[in-house]
């Protein structure tokens, strides 16, 4: 999801960079060649593997071939420091708490302030996932349930955190519809929002 989420935003010209777990265990093929645990090819295996399957998926993630230019790869431990470099980060990970709650505290270490945070969930309570963050992390944190395909479902719902500044959910709402070409829905942070 994450990947298809970076193509639909490369596809209206904005830069993406795309991170993704680095792998733990060399696969058959790489031990046979030698390879390192060390090695970048290696590291950023799992988040190219997702950009290739995102380039190859049916209905297609992106409008033209170029699209996937504006979007660079990388892993959460050797370049999680880029995002530094991002005006809104959007976490993607597998729908557990805890697991998106340490994503968050590394975003923490490296985001500049005033940088938007949001999570891609379909129904962990949004208020949970800020718990333990800093007043102005928690002032930009909010959810962004995209559907999938993103490219092709319309809904966008935004479901602001109580701390979520008025601001940030405006913002969203807007860059939603405008940018996006979304249907964007203000929702409430309880079980499953809107919809699943």
């Amino acid at each position: 999801m994450g990947s298809r989420i970076a193509a639909h935003f490369a596809g209206i010209g904005v830069k993406v960079l795309l991170l993704d777990i680095a792998p733990k265990e060399l696969t058959a093929a790489e031990t046979a060649k030698g390879a390192s645990l060390e090695s970048k090819a290696v590291r950023n295996r799992i988040v190219n593997d997702a950009f290739t399957a995102m380039l190859k998926s049916k209905p297609a993630a992106v409008f033209t071939a170029d699209v996937a230019g504006r979007i660079s790869t990388g892993n959460f431990d050797d370049d999680m420091h880029r995002i530094s470099e991002c005006d809104w980060i959007i976490e993607v990970v597998i729908e557990n708490l805890k697991i998106k709650q340490q994503v968050f505290e590394q975003v923490e270490k490296h985001r500049k302030p005033g940088t938007l945070i949001t999570s891609n969930t379909s129904g962990i309570p949004i208020h949970l996932m800020s718990e333990g963050r800093s007043l102005d992390f928690k002032q930009h944190f909010c959810g962004t349930h995209f559907f999938n395909p993103p490219r092709y479902l319309r809904l966008l719902e935004i479901i602001p955190a109580p701390e979520t500044g008025p601001e940030v959910v405006d913002f969203l709402m807007d860059y939603g519809d405008r940018f996006l070409g979304k249907t964007t829905v203000h929702a409430k942070d309880t079980q499953a929002f809107i919809a699943e």
